[in-house]
């Protein structure tokens, strides 16, 4: 044991973590393969044994084939069990219909599969990935986990985004680093329909982008036009670097895309929801 892991499995804040695990006969974590549920199975499979915690990832039109291999490397680097439960998210027409509440329909479709899966292997609580950063976002999602009884140790237990990698880095989790990557179906303005035709166009675009040199990125889907949002300190290259800007055009085009812009305000997470209650502040 590195001498890293042996100071943090002292840290009093994540023994009490572990400890919050060690009050249940068994476990499911819905397993996305982002920082924040990796961290949850390390804790709840240090606490309790890895017979009797499982990582279940849900493998649907929105997870990016990228997501999912992410998921399956970590788990096997860090011995974690897993398991992959495949549906489409599209057939629920409250999910493809992009409503405001969206992820509610999907959330709510995946903790009823997970209870399922709780209830057959003997596993008396079913927890997920949300932080205490992220009760200051909107998160429709947080209803249904409410209503499933599916609990949230890291909010619950008042942990931010910064000390979950902090911790994540110095257990040796691969992931530690890596940017958040909600589901491809966030890159699409709400009221604007889910299709598995444009959740192809926004990975493949997404792809491209990081496969060339962007550290972080989002490809909103906006009918005939793709509004790319990239970190605001690496814009410049778009521009200044001989031929990007062009290849940039080329291939974004060439996954289906008429208009191809550039938000000028850069990346940030949930710019979509940016949106939400404008005609109630406008008063119409």
């Amino acid at each position: 044991m590195t001498q890293s892991k042996q100071n943090i499995l002292s840290d009093a804040k994540y023994k009490e973590l572990c400890d919050w695990f060690r009050k249940f006969r068994a476990v499911i974590v819905a397993y996305s393969g982002g920082v924040d549920s990796s961290l949850l199975l390390q804790a709840a499979t240090e606490a309790l044994g890895p017979e009797r915690v499982v990582g279940v990832t849900s493998c649907s039109e929105s997870l990016s084939e990228e997501a999912l291999i992410i998921a399956q490397e970590v788990a096997r680097a860090q011995g974690f069990r897993h398991e992959i439960i495949e549906y489409s998210d599209l057939e629920l027409e409250s999910y493809a219909a992009n409503s405001v509440n969206r992820c509610y329909y999907c959330k709510k479709e995946l903790y009823q599969r997970l209870a399922a899966i709780a209830k057959e292997r003997g596993a008396n609580v079913v927890v997920e990935g949300s932080n205490r950063d992220d009760e200051d976002d909107y998160r429709p999602g947080m209803q249904a986990a409410r209503e499933k009884g599916v609990r949230s140790p890291l909010k619950e237990l008042g942990i931010r985004k910064a000390q979950i990698r902090e911790w994540a880095k110095r257990l040796g989790l691969p992931n530690w680093d890596l940017p958040s990557d909600p589901c491809l179906s966030s890159r699409f303005p709400y009221g604007r329909r889910i299709t598995r035709e444009g959740l192809g166009q926004v990975e493949a675009c997404e792809r491209f982008l990081r496969e060339n040199g962007f550290s972080q990125v989002r490809v909103r889907h906006c009918g005939d036009t793709a509004r790319i949002e990239l970190p605001t300190d690496e814009m410049p290259r778009v521009f200044l670097e001989r031929g990007l800007r062009e290849f940039i055009i080329e291939n974004i085009k060439g996954a289906g895309f008429i208009y191809v812009t550039i938000d000028l305000r850069g990346f940030r997470s949930g710019s979509l929801n940016e949106a939400l209650g404008r005609e109630t502040d406008s008063g119409e």
